[in-house]
């Protein structure tokens, strides 16, 4: 569900695929698709090509339109980053320990938002990425930074959570390290987005705040990146 609603407002962004495009449906259903995919990895392929070439029959009845190729590479850009990435936290879950891994890597996130946030807020001056966030600062994303490794070591240390994997000390340190670059990495990337598409906010699901992907964009990245750190290093 909140990899199609996040599907949705990355082609609301896009006001070609909003007013009940053929392509804004078909694009749904192929990232609610690739969500449940880890469930189903031995038809992957298939799914995957399948997706393209209808796709791209149903762009060849859309050829005489102006920007055709643009709306379909549009589609396929908001299946694969939010649909695709977003599948890797159903990949993190179904791992020996999963549930563990899926704590460690929201509530390490989230203490780099909350950190960022408030260092960012109490001793920025210095900009990140002016061009992009003028709110992000250097002194936010070190705040960010501290945070996230002191809650992922914490985290990595419940015996409950993690009954069959060992984390190092210095292994959960490196892990909060690469979550926090992530999840900023994550937050910068949706800026941009936005604001080459001149929005201010992605959807307005939650009054005040924005929509699903103003509110978690810096876990689209996150995932992948605990799994694999998972699977090649624990």
């Amino acid at each position: 569900c909140g990899s199609m609603l996040g599907t949705f407002e990355f082609y609301r962004m896009s006001t070609d695929l909003t007013k009940r495009h053929p392509l804004t449906y078909f694009g749904l259903l192929w990232a609610l698709v690739l969500a449940l995919s880890p469930h189903y990895a031995n038809i992957l392929p298939i799914v995957m090509t399948a997706a393209v070439v209808i796709s791209l029959v149903w762009l060849l009845r859309l050829s005489p339109q102006k920007k055709a190729f643009y709306d379909w590479a549009w589609l396929v850009a908001g299946v694969l980053y939010v649909g695709w990435m977003l599948s890797y936290w159903v990949n993190l879950r179904i791992l020996e320990d999963g549930k563990g891994w899926v704590y460690l890597a929201l509530l390490t996130t989230f203490a780099n938002d909350t950190g960022a946030f408030f260092v960012g807020r109490a001793w920025g001056k210095h900009k990140l990425a002016s061009a992009i966030s003028p709110g992000k600062t250097w002194e936010g994303a070190l705040g960010g930074f501290v945070s996230a490794i002191i809650v992922a070591v914490a985290i990595s240390k419940i015996p409950v959570l993690f009954s069959h994997s060992l984390l190092g000390y210095w292994q959960a340190m490196l892990l909060g390290c690469l979550i926090s670059l992530f999840a900023q990495l994550g937050d910068l990337v949706e800026s941009l987005l936005k604001r080459n598409m001149g929005v201010k906010e992605s959807g307005k699901l939650l009054p005040g705040h924005g929509g699903i992907l103003d509110r978690f964009d810096s876990l689209i990245f996150v995932g992948a990146m605990v799994y694999y750190y998972v699977i090649w290093t624990v």
